[in-house]
């Protein structure tokens, strides 16, 4: 759903009523999570967490005038989504979130190489987001970042 917001407040404040408490509610749960260092921000028309350029000068590979993305929260057109790019860089990441959401969600998971797709806000499992968010430091993820570009 495309947005003209330029901070993270805007886009929640833009988002129908049915979808505001449950973007607010994973700004929340990541933000209190996720390891210093990273920022929150507009990002690809979404609530971004990147490492800032302060952090990593050279960007985003595909255009270094981006940060280096990370995180990214979304109200779709069906569903909302959160991005991880851990997870599809990180074989064992991945394979502990799929156990981990297996335990604690209350649906079967929808999810692509990155994304993880939530139909319903009721079913958001919030405290195994906020876990996900705290797995990598800026600099595990800027490590492997590298690694997978520099193949």
């Amino acid at each position: 759903m495309p947005t003209t917001a330029t901070t993270p407040q805007e886009y929640v404040d833009s988002l129908p009523e049915d979808r505001k408490e449950a973007i607010q509610k994973l700004r929340e749960v990541i933000s209190a999570n996720i390891p210093e260092g990273f920022e929150e921000c507009i990002n690809y028309g979404m609530i971004g967490y990147v490492v800032p350029h302060s952090i990593y000068p050279s960007g985003y590979h595909v255009d270094n005038k981006l940060p280096l993305p990370f995180m990214n929260v979304a109200s779709q057109k069906s569903h909302i989504a959160v991005y991880h790019s851990g997870v599809y860089a990180n074989e064992e990441l991945n394979e502990w979130f799929q156990e981990e959401y297996g335990k604690r969600g209350t649906t079967k998971l929808n999810m692509g190489k990155s994304c993880i797709r939530f139909k319903k806000p009721q079913h958001i499992p919030y405290d195994l987001i906020g876990e996900l968010a705290s797995k990598l430091t800026v600099q595990q993820w800027i490590d492997m970042y590298e690694a997978q570009i520099k193949r």
